[in-house]
């Protein structure tokens, strides 16, 4: 561990946490937090202040059923001790409206929470949630000038668990058996990396044909498709996705605050991984107390790996569009 993580350590309160956006998302995020009891203080921010302050009321009178924790509506003063900051602010998704449309919306918005961290000379691990996450990520690691695995973002890590509960539905298996994940773009280029999906140790192809499958690749197509599109539907029912997107995040707090050094595809900052560099993308990390604490370098195959290629090559552009590439 070196000296500016040590120093970043006594800086924090391991057991503080803080959510800026408190709309669907970021509501949804705290309530998981307080549920699972891994922070004894939460501090919420939301530029409606009335909207975080009834959100931590609502919230805390649920602590009875769960466990002592203090959680406020606060200022950026408040967050400066914090061990995680999560970052959910900005415009929401429309129905037919890409992630990537979002992108000078919310960039500014991020800019601008930056700049309020950075007063506060906060030393806590980013969280960003705010879509498109991969860009806003990489938006923040700018203005911010944090050191690169303190600036992540949820990534892949909600597409990956919903490719494992429909390959569970499809093989009739418990998704906590599924390992499989989704890298790239947290987005419309996001590629599954069926080279490395098995159940158990067992070869997805293998496992499909002992469940009756004799050409799954037929089934890989179609789940693939029903990951990707999975926030369009969902926001075309209800007008937003907040669930699942909210216990992905809390868990990778989770991971953070237990130094559990849990692999998952975060979208963190590439300096020379699968050959690409000056972006966030998302891809399989360990994370611990330091936030992105290993970059994990998989042999994809040549399928693969081109599209991870075409992921970064679509983000780049619209890196170049709002003069961060």
């Amino acid at each position: 561990m070196s000296f500016d993580q040590r120093r970043r350590i006594f800086m924090v309160n391991i057991q503080k946490a803080a959510v800026i956006g408190c709309g669907f998302v970021g509501s949804t995020i705290a309530y998981t937090l307080m549920q699972k009891g891994i922070f004894s203080e939460m501090v919420l921010l939301d530029a409606n202040e009335p909207k975080a302050q009834g959100e931590a009321m609502d919230i805390s009178h649920g602590l009875p059923f769960s466990h002592a924790m203090d959680i406020y509506a606060g200022t950026y003063e408040d967050i400066a001790d914090a061990a995680v900051v999560i970052i959910t602010a900005g415009a929401n998704q429309k129905p037919g409206e890409t992630r990537l449309d979002l992108v000078h919306k919310n960039a500014r918005i991020m800019k601008s929470i930056i700049s309020d961290i950075k007063r506060v000379k906060c030393e806590g691990i980013l969280l960003i949630v705010t879509n498109p996450v991969d860009i806003l990520t990489q938006v923040a690691l700018k203005e911010s000038g944090f050191p690169k695995e303190r600036v992540i973002g949820s990534g892949t890590v909600l597409d990956t668990a919903r490719l494992k509960y429909l390959i569970s539905e499809k093989l009739n298996v418990d998704s906590r058996n599924v390992h499989a994940f989704i890298a790239g773009e947290h987005g419309d280029s996001e590629l599954a990396v069926w080279s490395c999906a098995n159940i158990y140790g067992i070869g997805l192809d293998e496992f499909g044909k002992i469940k009756g499958y004799a050409d799954f690749d037929k089934e890989k197509d179609k789940i693939y498709h029903a990951v990707r599109d999975s926030a369009y539907e969902i926001i075309e029912r209800k007008g937003a996705t907040y669930y699942g997107i909210g216990m992905a995040a809390a868990k990778i707090a989770e991971s953070i605050v237990r130094d559990s050094h849990t692999v998952a595809p975060v979208s963190v900052s590439l300096n020379g991984e699968y050959g690409l560099s000056g972006l966030c993308l998302s891809i399989p990390s360990v994370v611990g107390r330091g936030g992105a604490e290993q970059v994990l370098e998989i042999n994809f195959n040549e399928e693969e790996t081109e599209k991870l290629r075409q992921s970064a090559e679509e983000l780049k552009s619209v890196l170049q569009e709002i003069d961060l590439a």
